[in-house]
């Protein structure tokens, strides 16, 4: 079966563009991410695994499950974006409570004492009333789809 290109760089660079939109956001904006920030990154990196694996070996017939399990987790990645954009709305409640992640070394108290607290449930920043975990959503979900598309294009095998 033909692996299509275009599916196979789109899951690479999807999730690469949004893992380093999150990383950008946080170490150069200081945009703090909350747990549920955290949660929706580890997909992304899955993701960006599988694609990288498919490419190595995207003359095999493995590449087209690489790129599947990459797709399927950057879909993860949006379902729990879009969970927590939800609870940034209002529209139903988290499942934790508010977090911190503390830097390793160094004086435990003084790390907690000057830890940022980053609430869950709060949009540290928002473009045309969409949080970066809405927009998370709506990327991630998208670029699922594409990929997957992608994918059903490519297996167009001569009868």
């Amino acid at each position: 079966m033909a692996l299509n290109r275009a599916a196979l760089w789109l899951a690479l660079i999807i999730p690469s563009a949004l893992l380093g939109g999150a990383l950008i956001s946080e170490y150069i904006f200081g945009l703090y991410p909350c747990e549920m920030c955290m949660w929706q990154r580890w997909p992304h990196l899955a993701a960006i695994i599988f694609a990288l694996a498919a490419i190595v070996m995207r003359h095999h017939k493995l590449s087209k499950f690489l790129i599947l399990d990459a797709a399927l987790a950057i879909l993860i990645s949006g379902l729990i974006g879009g969970f927590h954009a939800g609870v940034e709305y209002g529209w139903w409640e988290g499942l934790t409570s508010c977090a911190t992640s503390l830097p390793a070394g160094g004086d435990m108290l003084d790390s907690i004492m000057n830890a940022p607290l980053v609430r869950c449930d709060v949009a540290p920043w928002s473009l045309f009333g969409i949080s970066l975990a809405g927009f998370n959503f709506l990327l991630s979900v998208g670029g699922a789809i594409l990929i997957l598309v992608g994918m059903a294009m490519g297996r167009k095998d001569p009868a």
